[in-house]
């Protein structure tokens, strides 16, 4: 029960930056477009594809969750992993914003998409690689000279 309510909470997470903070960036919503709302969806969609697929695989592979208060007991290198370091930032959570910004047509919602991506790289490099470096040691150094 308590890896569930865990698990649960670290939904927060993705809830805040891709509701609450658009939300809070744009609260008068407006589809002025039939054309950007089709393809901001579109791109929502495949977006919040990617974060299942991410998130599945750190709550069944690394047996964690994505918050830093619940991470994963075990290194996730497989399925998108495979392919880039940061899969569910990168690809799934960067794509609904941008998805969200082009549905409604927000240049404010672009603008908190490379806001997030700037700050996600900062804190990449400043605290999540090495974090990772010292859990999972060599396997972690293996990894990342695979995906660059």
């Amino acid at each position: 029960m308590k890896q569930v309510i865990k698990q649960f909470v670290s939904f927060i997470l993705p809830l805040t930056v891709l509701i609450l903070v658009p939300i809070w960036i744009e609260p008068n919503l407006s589809v002025n477009f039939v054309l950007p709302l089709i393809a901001g969806l579109l791109l929502m969609g495949i977006g919040l594809f990617i974060l299942t697929k991410t998130i599945s695989a750190f709550i069944r592979i690394g047996k964690g969750t994505l918050a830093p208060w619940n991470p994963t007991k075990k290194l996730v290198t497989a399925g998108m992993y495979g392919y880039v370091r940061n899969p569910m930032i990168i690809m799934g959570v960067l794509t609904v914003i941008t998805g969200e910004s082009l549905a409604i047509m927000s240049l404010n919602l672009f603008y908190w998409a490379v806001i997030f991506f700037l700050l996600n790289n900062v804190y990449f490099l400043i605290y999540e690689e090495p974090n990772l470096e010292k859990r999972f040691g060599e396997e972690y150094r293996n990894y990342k000279k695979k995906n660059l």
